[in-house]
């Protein structure tokens, strides 16, 4: 079979396994967050467990704020994509992290619950990401009466996110990357040359064909998406299978069955509008970011081949910030707080202490 239908038919598999899961397993009266509570089952005192909806760039778009103690740090994490999001994994991830931190989750514009009937795609540009987590950022701030907070992206959120601490170091304890974007074009490159040698290695000449039938980068949005199709195949993406991911996200009491939808939509749109029709964006930070004023740490997965491992070592080493600091998952490839959750949340814990 052809490399690129049977990537096809894999993602539509997915999708419909997630279709009819949500049928069968969410109820349609679901769609808060439940209460923290203490080992006696009462509500916690001093705790925050909120889902609202919040206007940002004009726009409804919903959060999640979770912590055991109002009074801790913010946490707020922008997630990858365009399209994906963190909310509905929160419940399964962030126990301990809720401990330390005031843990905030927001569904970017185009992403799960605020991608509603109608949405206008077109507001999808870079400038308005940013301008959305700025005014985020400054909520959280008056919301909770913090003069700062943390700011954590993760792929596609590293990009407005290290552009924000750039331009708004004041905001911010600390800056954190998680398979940071450095060149998105050197990335690509660097992806498409391990997928060569790792289908040579494999003698794979279903997926050598199919490389050489697409070329080397640069690359439009669509066959992008199909590289990254086989970067997951190969191990380089995702450290978790995709019906894993859904049987967690689908046991999120922040979502309804209209919200996967929205989500399911979402991810097939993925970041389609923020690209002109020849190329996608282009970020080079090596460049474009090449201090910050705030303490950064860069955390990485070393299988990581959608934002290549190499490329963030490079750009830790020439970074320039008051503090840095580079961690490495050696099992871990794109989502580290996927495949090595509790060493990830002891990472992050221990960023505050240094920091806070």
């Amino acid at each position: 079979m052809h490399a690129a239908l049977k990537i096809a038919l894999q993602i539509i598999v997915g999708l419909l396994a997630l279709f009819l899961l949500a049928i069968f397993y969410i109820d349609l009266t679901s769609g808060d967050t439940e209460p923290i509570k203490d080992a006696d089952g009462n509500i916690r005192p001093g705790s925050i467990a909120e889902l609202e909806k919040v206007e940002l760039g004009g726009m409804e778009q919903w959060i999640l704020m979770r912590g055991k103690e109002k009074d801790n740090p913010a946490l707020i994490w922008l997630h990858g994509g365009p399209g994906s999001t963190q909310m509905p994994l929160a419940h399964h991830l962030d126990n301990e992290l809720e401990k330390e931190f005031v843990v905030v989750h927001w569904d970017q514009r185009g992403a799960g619950k605020s991608n509603p009937r109608g949405f206008d795609e077109n507001t999808m540009r870079f400038e308005q990401f940013k301008a959305d987590a700025l005014e985020l950022i400054e909520y959280v701030q008056d919301r909770l009466d913090k003069e700062k907070v943390y700011l954590l992206g993760h792929s596609w959120g590293t990009c407005p996110g290290i552009e924000l601490a750039a331009d708004h170091p004041e905001h911010l304890h600390a800056y954190i990357g998680v398979s940071q974007v450095v060149d998105d074009r050197r990335g690509v490159q660097v992806a498409y040359d391990w997928l060569i040698e790792t289908a040579r290695e494999r003698n794979d000449r279903d997926r050598l064909d199919f490389l050489e039938e697409l070329g080397e980068p640069p690359y439009d949005h669509t066959e992008y998406r199909q590289l990254a199709s086989l970067v997951r195949e190969y191990g380089g993406n995702f450290d978790l299978e995709m019906w894993r991911i859904a049987l967690i996200a689908l046991r999120a009491p922040e979502y309804r069955v209209i919200d996967y939808f929205r989500l399911l939509g979402g991810m097939n749109r993925g970041g389609a509008p923020l690209h002109d029709e020849e190329e996608m964006l282009h970020f080079d930070y090596l460049k474009a970011v090449p201090a910050l004023e705030v303490p950064a740490f860069f955390l990485v997965g070393a299988k990581d081949y959608n934002t290549p491992a190499k490329l963030v070592e490079e750009y830790y080493e020439t970074i320039e910030a008051p503090r840095k600091d580079l961690i490495i998952f050696e099992d871990s490839a794109h989502t580290p707080f996927l495949k090595e959750t509790e060493l990830f949340n002891q990472t992050l814990i221990e960023i505050k202490e240094k920091t806070y």
